[in-house]
């Protein structure tokens, strides 16, 4: 009967402690719970054939004790580091939730499908790493919201369409790499991209070279899908 009684007394004292904790931070345990709703969206997206997200729960509180998933004291995420993991399948659009990333690396990959507009809404991301995937479609314009990027790697993927003239104003853009794609047109060379060199842009087959400043541009007009 003393037992009994102890475990109702511990089993209230934690009630009471998950209580008081809910209770003096909620937009906390919302903004974990809304992150790992964004994480778990990827996990099922993809094909994990090594397993490398076998510990991405979505039961439990936050996503902070997930493996290759960094978080800072107020358990929101802050890198995504899954480089070389051979997951395949698409991006998802909930990766734009994580407000607070800073990296997210899914370098060489086989990462199919475009890259979501929604990863302009990472105004915190210094570093996004795509290269080496087999991701299609344009590159969004929206990523010209980053302001805070510093390395910008898309390079080796299929990639098609123009260069957003957008990205130009990215004045914290330290590396660009969109080299091995199958972009067209011309590419800038205005703005944060004028100390960029052809390498950054080398390889891809149909972009005609530097668009001419001050000229009729070579992107006018023709098709460039």
């Amino acid at each position: 009967m003393v037992r009994v009684k102890s475990l109702l007394k511990e089993t209230s004292m934690m009630t009471f402690l998950a209580i008081f904790l809910l209770l003096s931070d909620p937009f906390g345990v919302a903004n974990a719970n809304s992150e790992g709703d964004a994480l778990f969206a990827l996990r099922k997206a993809v094909k994990d054939p090594n397993n490398v997200l076998q510990s991405w729960d979505p039961t439990l509180v936050d996503p902070c004790t997930w493996f290759h998933v960094t978080c800072d004291d107020d358990k929101r995420v802050t890198r995504l580091d899954l480089g070389h993991a051979k997951l395949s399948g698409p991006l998802v659009p909930e990766l734009g939730r994580l407000q607070r990333l800073q990296f997210l690396e899914l370098y060489k990959n086989d990462l199919i499908g475009p890259i979501p507009k929604e990863l302009g809404d990472l105004k915190n991301l210094v570093s996004l790493g795509l290269y080496q995937n087999n991701l299609t479609g344009s590159i969004p314009a929206t990523l010209s919201n980053l302001s805070n990027i510093k390395f910008l790697r898309l390079n080796s993927n299929k990639l098609t369409g123009r260069i957003p003239r957008e990205l130009t104003k990215l004045a914290n853009l330290k590396i660009l790499d969109v080299s091995n794609n199958d972009l067209c047109g011309t590419f800038p060379t205005s703005g944060s991209f004028s100390k960029f060199s052809e390498q950054s842009f080398k390889n891809n087959p149909r972009l005609k070279g530097p668009e001419l400043m001050g000229f009729v541009r070579y992107d006018t007009g023709g098709s460039c899908k």
